[in-house]
């Protein structure tokens, strides 16, 4: 691989694995426009992403910190807060979906799923699906605001079970196109989450697995890392994909206290059409 190939797979995960555009499948647009075969790419995909998630560990270092603190406390039988303790197993048991499924359906990811074809149908999976959870959000914040004109609107926060639910809508991530968080902000807010908690939750939730994936490929491919010819070009790439994915948290966290999921939707389906004419 050369250096500005890695350079552009790098600025494209980086930009695209937090937006709800679906990172993996334009990674495989890009192999593609880059002229790359895509068997094997798999395992650069999950190190560049590996590095991606480096950037949730800076952006929410603080809440990270006050997880980790969370399980240390239940580890040692001490009091915990009931917030912080439905946030620790919301994780913990949301993230369990997408391990059981991601190593059932791990072949598959690096053969059958790596069509571009296939993408652009997920794209459009991905943006009916995030289309309906933002009509279901706001139909009804609209009928929570009827229902209470003189008092506080009631709202609905994380639960474990909440947690668990949108863990599942994390494994259709597993398709290249339908969006890691694109998947999951929409089962927030299916589940009646404001847009605000489901995207920082979606975020949350995303860390264990995206770490585990690329910790896993990164073992796998431990040898070749000893290449001059493959790690020179990795590093590059994981530097990029670190920054990009750092400015790509920050928009979307500031993007969606005063915007909804219109622009990332209408995206989607704008670039499938494109896919299919043009590829």
């Amino acid at each position: 691989m050369t250096h500005f190939a890695a350079i552009i797979l790098g600025l494209v995960e980086g930009l695209t694995e937090f937006i709800p555009i679906s990172s993996s499948g334009h990674l495989l647009i890009a192999h593609s426009l880059l002229g790359q075969t895509l068997a094997g790419t798999l395992s650069f995909d999950a190190i560049i992403q590996l590095a991606t998630a480096c950037a949730l560990l800076v952006y929410f270092w603080h809440e990270i910190l006050r997880i980790l603190q969370t399980a240390w406390l239940f580890v040692c039988h001490r009091p915990i807060e009931q917030k912080e303790k439905t946030l620790l197993f919301a994780i913990v048991l949301g993230t369990i979906p997408a391990v059981v499924f991601g190593l059932l359906l791990e072949k598959s990811m690096d053969t059958i799923f790596r069509n571009v074809h296939l993408v652009a149908l997920a794209l459009l999976f991905g943006s009916a699906l995030m289309w309906c959870a933002q009509k279901y959000s706001q139909k009804n914040s609209q009928q929570k605001l009827l229902q209470n004109k003189d008092s506080i609107v009631s709202q609905k926060f994380l639960s474990v079970k909440r947690g668990i639910i949108i863990g599942f809508y994390q494994c259709l991530a597993l398709l290249p196109g339908v969006s890691r968080s694109g998947a999951t902000i929409s089962g927030g807010l299916l589940s009646g989450l404001s847009q605000e908690e489901a995207t920082r939750f979606s975020f949350l939730l995303s860390i264990p697995v995206l770490f585990g994936g690329g910790l896993l490929k990164l073992f796998e491919v431990r040898h070749e890392l000893f290449s001059a010819a493959f790690l020179s070009p990795l590093l590059l790439g994981s530097l990029i994909a670190f920054l990009s994915g750092l400015a790509s948290i920050s928009f979307l966290m500031k993007y969606l206290k005063t915007h909804n999921l219109n622009i990332f939707i209408w995206y989607r389906v704008a670039l499938a059409i494109l896919i299919l004419i043009l590829l």
